[in-house]
Formats: structure tokens, sequence, C-alpha cells
């Protein structure tokens, strides 16, 4: 409860920004059509009060809400004071709030969980009394265990408001709070915003398309809007007497805030229409211009400002707490154990094991022969491919929802991506490593033996290096590419190069032109395929001769066996050992000493990790770039 009488003033307030949308090439130029949103808008709303900005579609209802929550990039003129202080983003962050048209949630938490997890200067006993007040102010107590998404529209829509009163908001900007719902939720949405703005003392803004005749008891003020002129301002019962005194009076039974709007509104069925519209709206913005300053102010007195100046800027909450309420809240999704909590727990554990015991299946026969060297390479790119392909698709089915969530979030100031980050490498690491130590064990007994636990270790550890690096590669993506299915595929195509030129094993490394042997040192593939063909080809049964079947023996003095039956020559014991096949795939050069230089195993384990702590490191950096205002606009809508 805020005893303080607080007053937002607007006064002549201007702004032009984008008035066309534009491709990304237009943005990123800045080739866009800009004009005039909001012109000379001036207003005033109190603590307690509901005001209502309606307006039709393109009028600036949302461009004003942007523009009082600093959150727009194109100039603005005019003043935006909070109890006589000009209203900055630091100021709106920390003591006001705003409810955005689409807001995503995440999944798996219930109702009480998502207003709890919610970053605030509250804790412990406090901050649970706190949330099941506000559950019991949204009539969401008896929906408190249900998980978001099998909420109704507009049990959705209240939980989204209670986010922001749980935060203790002095200014609270809604966009469209009663959009798709129905008439009797819209009246109950509205109800309980009036409600809440007298019981918190907080001046609630909403915008509205198309306002009830039910709702006129509970807006205390009113702006309307056209083309980004006023056309009336003030409170909603001085409305009537105001377009009653420039002759435009309500008729009986008809519903006054809709009837104004359609007063307020373009007419664009006819050329004739528009015009007769247009000149009559231009009339109604010059009347108010010159009648309206009285009914501005609205019916209460104003606010006399206290002796001493009210002290705004709280500070911001500390980052260990924020950001281990984040964790907690990333820790409650994932180990929920409903729909959603399994999803994550199964992909996040299960998937790689299960798709390595499909390779144990089709790999388990192999014997010791030369004519298997194929397959265990092969044996080699499938599991190379696999933890790279599947860390995307973790992270592109996982990873979104929790991005999504952190950049509307980040608008409000409650935390950065070094924070957002770190919370969920510290969550998502260990799953990776149980996960790819049991992929490990799975397949590895194909390759070598699990007498020798230190090679089973190391095996198992470049898989989860090359696992976490298409992780954070993927989510570097997802931080500007909204479209999972688009991320997924340029990161899959990536990989597909990666492994084609580097890895040595769909095309062999000693083949590759200089320029591309180049290349090759700047791709994890190469250090990873290198460290894993070493330890396979050179494991104590493959470093001896070997047979090429069961049929064809070699010895090591009879490397070539041959027949010439029909005039062809069918050449078999092609490799005399592990050895001589990795030297066919490595070596340039005949003097080339493979085994102390890219076969190297330290160098190339060591590598390995320095490619995915690099790219962890640099997604920390990368969040903290400020990202382009057409950018993060997609994330929050």
């Amino acid at each position: 409860m805020i005893g303080t009488d607080y007053t937002l003033e607007l006064s002549g307030v201007f702004y032009s920004g984008q008035v066309e949308p534009g491709s990304c090439l237009q943005r990123v130029v800045g080739n866009i059509k800009t004009g005039i949103i909001l012109k000379d808008v001036s207003l005033t709303v109190h603590s307690g009060e509901v005001l209502a900005v309606l307006g039709s579609k393109g009028s600036g209802k949302k461009a004003l809400l942007d523009v009082i929550s600093r959150r727009v990039q194109g100039p603005i003129r005019g003043q935006i004071l909070l109890n006589g202080q000009p209203m900055s983003v630091c100021l709106f962050q920390q003591r006001c709030g705003y409810v955005t048209h689409k807001c995503d949630l995440i999944e798996g938490l219930t109702v009480e969980q998502t207003l709890y997890y919610t970053p605030t200067r509250l804790t412990g006993y406090l901050k649970k009394s706190k949330v099941k007040q506000v559950m019991a102010d949204l009539a969401l107590s008896q929906v408190s265990n249900r998980c978001v998404e099998n909420l109704t529209k507009s049990e959705y829509r209240r939980l989204m408001i209670g986010i922001q009163l749980i935060k203790d908001p002095i200014i609270l900007l809604l966009d469209e709070p009663t959009w798709d719902l129905d008439p009797l939720n819209t009246y109950l949405v509205v109800s309980i915003l009036s409600n809440a703005a007298k019981k918190y003392g907080a001046a609630v803004i909403l915008t509205m398309e198309k306002p009830r005749s039910d709702v006129f008891p509970f807006l205390d003020r009113v702006l309307y809007l056209c083309l980004g002129d006023t056309v009336y301002a003030g409170g909603t019962r001085q409305m009537l007497e105001y377009f009653d005194a420039i002759e435009f009076p309500c008729p009986q039974l008809e519903n006054p805030l809709m009837y104004y709007l359609c007063l307020s509104t373009v007419d664009r069925r006819s050329r004739e229409r528009f015009l007769e519209s247009n000149h009559q709206i231009a009339e109604l913005v010059e009347k108010f211009k010159i009648e309206g300053n009285m009914y501005r102010k609205g019916a209460m007195s104003p606010v006399h400002p206290p002796e001493y100046k009210v002290p705004l800027l709280l500070g911001k909450i500390g980052s260990c707490s924020v950001a281990w309420t984040i964790y907690m809240r990333l820790v409650a999704a994932t180990f929920a154990f409903k729909k959603n909590g399994v999803k994550q727990l199964s992909l996040r554990l299960l998937l790689l094991p299960l798709y390595f015991f499909i390779l144990w299946v089709f790999y388990n026969q192999m014997g010791l022969f030369q004519q298997t060297f194929i397959s265990r390479s092969g044996l080699v790119l499938n599991c190379l491919a696999g933890v790279y392909f599947l860390g995307i698709v973790n992270t592109v089915l996982l990873f979104p929802i929790f991005r999504t969530r952190y950049f509307q979030e980040s608008q409000e100031g409650l935390y950065g991506g070094t924070i957002f980050l770190l919370t969920y490498n510290i969550l998502s690491i260990p799953f990776s490593f149980i996960s790819c130590m049991a992929a490990g064990a799975i397949i590895f007994p194909l390759v070598g033996s699990m007498d020798e636990p230190l090679e089973y270790l190391f095996f198992s550890l470049v898989l989860w290096a090359c696992y976490m690096f298409a992780e954070q590669q993927t989510m570097a993506t997802l931080m500007i590419v909204k479209n999972n299915l688009l991320a997924a595929i340029f990161n899959i195509y990536i990989v597909c190069i990666c492994l084609a030129l580097s890895s040595g094993i769909l095309r062999s490394i000693k083949g590759l032109q200089e320029w591309l042997f180049t290349v090759t040192f700047a791709t994890q593939t190469r250090y990873a395929a290198a460290f894993l063909n070493r330890q396979v080809f050179l494991h104590g049964d493959l470093s001896r001769p070997l047979p090429f079947d069961d049929k064809h023996n070699c010895t090591s003095m009879n490397l070539i066996e041959t027949s010439t039956a029909n005039g062809f020559t069918n050449p078999y014991c092609r490799y005399a050992s592990g050895q001589s096949f990795l030297s066919e795939r490595y070596a340039r050069d005949p003097g080339d000493n493979i085994f102390n230089g890219i076969l190297d195993s330290d160098l190339n384990i060591g590598i390995t990790f320095a490619f995915t702590l690099g790219m962890i490191v640099f997604n920390m950096f990368l969040y903290l770039i400020p990202l382009p205002s057409f950018v993060k606009a997609k994330f929050r809508e």
C-alpha cells in the first residue's frame, strides 16, 4: 500500500517515429518512412485513478504507452513528469510497470510460482504474503496450482497484471488488457484494475479499442486519440458535460465511450465520408485546444506537492538476489513433474543416450577386421554429428521461452544478459554432462574398453565439449533470430560444412587445398574428430595387422593380396593397422609425424574445450551488446 499521492503529467508531448513496416535491411540502414505519431498530447492522472486511452487502430495508443515508459527510440518533445520529476528510463523501470499486449510466460510453472519467482525487493515470508494477496486481488487463488499453459485467456491476462503488481508500481501501463476477452471477463479485468488502483495507490493507464458501457463506472479519466491528436482528455463524467457544451451530446441509450470513439475515428468507407469525418475531427481537436484545459485536470483537486521531495528512485535489486530468483525459476520449470517438466527432463537427459543406443544397435557387430575401419570412421562421424545436431535441437526446443522472457524482463531493467546466461548455463551444463557421460558409456565399449576409465572419460568429455559448443552457438543465433526453425537450419548447415571440411572423415585432411586446410584450424570439429579418431584407431587391438575379413588374412609380410579374375585387380589389406588408416587420412606429406602434430591428443582435447569456453564467454559479451530496437521489439511483441 502506497501512502503518498503521485501525479503523472504529460505536457505538449510530440513524438516522431516509424509509420510503416520496413524490411530488415531498411531498418539497418535507417531507410524507413517516419512521421509524427503523437501531436501535442497533454494529460494528468493521479494515484488511485484509472485512465483509458481510446482510439481506433493507428491512433497512437501504443505509442503513447511506449513514450511514457521511455521505450521508443525516436525524438520526443514535451514534458513527462512524475511528481514534478522528469520521467527517465531508470525511474520508470524502478517504480512503474508495463503489461504489454502479448507476454510469454514460462511454461511448467504454476500461477503461484510465476508470481513468487518474479524478481522483487521482497524476500521470504513477506514475498509469500504479497503473492497470496495479489492472487486474491486478481481472483487467481483458486488456480494458484495450475500451470500457466492451462490458464484461460482471462486468467493468463490477470496473471500478467499480477507480475507487475507484485512489484508495487506507482504507475501501471497496460496495452489492450481486455483484447479478445468476452464481455464478462472484460468487466472482471477492468473492475479488478479499478480496485487494485485504489487499494495499491497506483495510477493505471490502459488502452482499449472497443470499450463497453458496463466499464464506464470504473474509468476515472479518458483520453481520445485520433492519428496522434487529442480529441478529449479529462474526467470521464466531465466528458459528457464537455461534449454537450460543444454541441455534440451523446444520444440517450447509447454507450458514451463508444459513441465518442466513433466520433473520433476517421470514416474511410467513401471519399466523401473520409473528408467529412476528417474535417469534423480537426474541428474537435481545435475546440479542445481552446476549451479543454479545465477538463484536462479532471474533477479531482490537484495534488499538492509534499513539503519534502519524495525519493522516487529506490536503487536496483541486488544482482545475487536476482540471479538466485532466476535460477530457482529455471529449476522449478525444469523439475515440474507435469507435461512440460517431463518434456524438459527427457530432452536434457534421455535424448542423447537414446540416439547413442540406436548407434549401438547398428554398430555392435563390428569385428576386429580391416573392413570395419570405414565403419569405425562412420561411427566417429555419427557420434560427432549426433552431439552437434542434438545440442542444436535441444536448444531450439528449450531455450526460446527463457530467451523471450529475458528480453521482456530486461526491458523492465530487472537483470541483464550476463545474469540470464549465467543462470541458464548453471542449470543446463550439469544436465548435458550427465547425458554425454551416459551416451559415452553406451558407445565406448564398441571402440575401447571400460577397463580403461580415463580413455572413456576423455571420449565422453570431447563429446560433451561439442554438445555445449552447439548449445552456445545456437543460443547466440537465437539472440537475434526469433524463428526457431530458421535458427536450427542455420546452425545445422554450419555444422554440416565443418564436419565435411574439417573432420577428416568425409574428406581426408591430406586432400584439402592449402587455403581450405588453413580454414580448418578455425573449427572445433577438426580437433574433436582428430582426438576421437586417434583414440579409436590407435586402440590396442587395432595397433597390430588385422585380417580384411574372416576369409582374407593379412600378414606383416604380405600386405596386398590380389586376384586377377576377369582382368580386374581387387585390393585387400589396404591398411596394415589403425595407424596406417590415420596416416592416409591426415598425413599431407610422407615425412609428417601426424601423431605429434595434427593428432596430438593433449593439444586436440585442450583446443576442443577452448572453443567451448570461448563460445560461452563470447555469448556473455554478445548479450551485453545493446541490440537495435527493431530486434528487441520482435521479442516483446
